[in-house]
């Protein structure tokens, strides 16, 4: 068939062309904007799942309703290798600058802008360059600049909090892959819409991140779980996995016999990324507008060897061999959590040694802990990606020089 007319999105982050089974997390978030847009008591939100769930797909959604709601909204992608503060003060002086254009918040934001001026000063933090984030502005002395993120991130987010409530235009901040910041930087996040509740200013925080966030959070402060709502996004039901796969196709004057849908979800395990890929080499793969068993079996074989190509070796190549033999390790246990200890054993290590490697593995985001022990991949089918990428489990790990 015409790849032209594909309708099926597997990219990262792209919208799929039928979003099934998140209505309830969009209808909460879209709630949440609303309630702070009225001045509303309400909780922040953090979407929490595995990879290839479509949490980022969902933010970008709730990005859109709060442009649609005449929010001041920043959108930011944690990652390793950066601190918070330098991914957020670009998109905080977009929206101090936009509201220092309000007359009712002119003073107000730019007292906000005194403080991130301070505040990037406090960290001795060059954000944009050789020449830093111009802000045409002196830092305000004691405002946002003691060094300390946890002190001075609340002051700063609180000072630009109450700039949007002088002007009348909510302010929410987006921010994905949060299981990247450090302890303290979340901590820092956590404090500050603490900060803002309390004062029921019109700011909110909506953001993502894997399963460990939890751990984090509640490491960071102990009341964060009432700051905030969890909403688990996890694999689609089977009646939205169904729908996912076959409305797409429908649209464009395409069906699939029942025999193939089934299939397609016995592959996928009803994880919307697979469910696109598998859909997008289905049609790709049909030599007519009837796609049956026989072409979703081609259509596996592609699918399978483009996810490893890409989905999979991307974060592959991320890792340490001791970390890839970690991983080997863990997929040589079947499909979902395992004690870390039995882990070790597998590589003939004591827990103690394996240790190390664990807790990195789930700084990259590789694994994380389900609860005190356990071990599990955040990424669905990786176990059977490693058993094909690796087929024979390594033996006793040797200390390497790396």
């Amino acid at each position: 068939m015409d790849p032209v007319r594909n309708p099926y999105a597997p990219g990262a982050g792209s919208p799929p062309p039928e979003l099934a089974g998140r209505s309830d997390v969009l209808t909460a978030g879209t709630t949440a904007l609303q309630r702070v847009a009225l001045g509303r008591a309400t909780q922040s939100l953090i979407l929490v799942g595995l990879r290839g769930v479509g949490k980022t797909v969902l933010l970008n959604r709730l990005n859109e309703a709060a442009d649609e709601h005449k929010f001041k909204s920043a959108f930011i992608e944690a990652h390793e290798g950066k601190r918070l503060p330098e991914l957020i003060a670009p998109s905080l002086r977009t929206i101090l600058f936009s509201l220092s254009t309000i007359e009712n918040s002119k003073e107000l934001a730019r007292r906000g802008l005194r403080g991130l001026k301070g505040f990037l000063s406090g960290l001795n933090l060059s954000v944009g360059g050789d020449e830093g984030l111009s802000l045409g502005v002196d830092a305000e002395a004691g405002l946002a600049d003691s060094g300390s993120i946890e002190a001075d991130l609340p002051e700063l987010i609180l000072a630009i909090a109450e700039a949007a409530k002088a002007a009348g235009k909510p302010v929410a901040i987006f921010l994905d892959e949060l299981q990247y910041l450090e302890e303290r930087e979340f901590s820092a996040l956590i404090m500050a819409v603490h900060r803002v509740n309390q004062r029921s200013l019109p700011l909110i925080l909506v953001g993502a991140g894997l399963p460990q966030i939890r751990g984090l959070a509640g490491n960071s402060k102990s009341y964060a779980e009432r700051l905030f709502r969890y909403p688990e996004i996890g694999a689609l039901s089977h009646d939205d996995a169904v729908a996912a796969i076959v409305r797409p196709a429908a649209d464009e004057g395409v069906s699939f016999s029942d025999e193939a849908v089934e299939r397609v979800i016995a592959d996928t395990e009803k994880y919307p990324y697979f469910l696109q890929q598998w859909g997008y080499e289905a049609w790709n793969a049909a030599e007519s507008e009837h796609i049956d068993l026989d072409v979703i079996v081609r259509a596996s074989v592609e699918a399978v060897r483009e996810l490893d190509q890409s989905f999979f070796r991307v974060r592959l190549d991320r890792c340490t061999p001791s970390e890839k033999r970690y991983m080997r390790a863990l997929a040589e246990m079947g499909r979902g959590k395992h004690r870390s200890g039995d882990v070790a054993d597998k590589l003939g290590l004591k827990v103690t040694s394996a240790a190390p490697t664990r807790s990195a593995l789930i700084r990259k985001g590789m694994i994380y802990s389900p609860a005190h022990g356990d071990t599990a991949f955040t990424v669905p089918l990786f176990d059977t990606y490693m058993r094909r990428e690796m087929p024979v489990l390594p033996g006793a790990a040797e200390e390497e020089a790396e």
